[in-house]
């Protein structure tokens, strides 16, 4: 079992083979939760974020909490660490967050019945000056670059390849710059930069990560997540395996230092959600004799409520 890498721009360019190799090479890449996909994000960009970003880490740690939202339930601003904690584990993960999103367009219901997941971003712009345009804008480039991914998903699983684009316009979709300290600093070996766990949402990408640490749990164990140069990873999350009914497995993941690693890690990722009044139930093109419908239907807040609560952000 491996993790394949697709070309992105390619299956919007290309002739009807192009895209229908794309689609399988997809298809059969996400029997692991992951898929490599190119993209065409500005890079220079992406150097921008991650410089500013590691900017933000550096402050002090009062510095650092003025940017925290209660509240928010680690939807925005800043969540210290040994806050969040992988579901079914005791021990906390070793790292630190800073969390932002769109806030939901002005008279939105959206807005009014799901505060947490609709608030304007708090982002440290008096310290550091110009960062909430920057990861705003990124926050954008990659929220579709996430609906573009989705198409391909789409026409995979045999609906219509625009199914998603109405569910994640408006959608809850958070992004996450997460700082791993290095491992020596932890308080004991039991905490981990990230323990096993699958993702809520539908999709999870990301484009860069300042050094190795992702693995991706599969039959034969777990494999290191090493993408080509330009390549973003994209995993599959549990909305999105309900969605399939099971035709889609969550990427099962983890984000441990190797033995010699003693630095930092900086990722940033963003989870692309449905708005949260969606209706979470198997697709009626992924059920049939050999596939019976595995799951019911459940609110996609619902869902997000019952992980949060299982990660120990619920009580925020």
């Amino acid at each position: 079992m491996e993790i394949l890498d697709v070309d992105l721009p390619g299956y919007e360019t290309g002739g009807a083979a192009k895209r229908r190799a794309i689609v399988d090479g997809v298809t059969r890449s996400l029997a692991t939760g992951f898929v490599y996909v190119a993209h065409d994000l500005p890079e220079d960009e992406l150097d921008d974020c991650y410089a500013m970003l590691e900017r933000f880490f550096a402050l002090p740690e009062a510095a650092k909490a003025r940017t925290a939202a209660p509240g928010s339930r680690g939807q925005r601003g800043y969540t210290g660490l040994l806050v969040e904690t992988a579901a079914g584990r005791r021990a906390a993960d070793w790292k630190e967050m800073l969390n932002w999103g769109e806030a939901a367009p002005a008279g939105h219901p959206l807005g009014r019945r799901f505060p947490d997941r609709y608030g304007e971003p708090v982002l440290p712009e008096a310290d550091l000056p110009g960062i909430s345009a920057l990861l705003m804008r990124f926050h954008r480039r990659l929220a579709e670059l996430q609906r573009r991914f989705l198409r391909i998903v789409a026409a995979g699983l045999g609906a219509d390849e625009r199914f998603f684009d109405a569910m994640v316009e408006h959608g809850a979709t958070l992004t996450r710059a997460i700082h791993y300290p290095p491992t020596a600093s932890a308080p004991g070996p039991e905490h981990v930069w990230s323990a096993e766990h699958g993702d809520i949402n539908l999709v999870t990408a990301l484009p860069r990560a300042t050094a190795p640490g992702l693995q991706v749990k599969t039959s034969e164990g777990w494999l290191d997540a090493s993408p080509p140069p330009g390549h973003a990873i994209l995993n599959s999350g549990l909305m999105l395996e309900h969605l399939s009914n099971g035709r889609i497995p969550t990427g099962i993941h983890r984000v441990v230092a190797q033995p010699d690693q003693t630095g930092a890690r900086l990722s940033v990722v963003q989870f692309c959600h449905p708005t949260p009044d969606t209706i979470l139930a198997p697709l009626a093109c992924c059920i049939d004799a050999a596939h019976p419908q595995r799951f019911g239907a459940i609110q996609a807040a619902d869902r997000l409520d019952e992980v949060l609560w299982e990660i120990g952000l619920a009580g925020d």
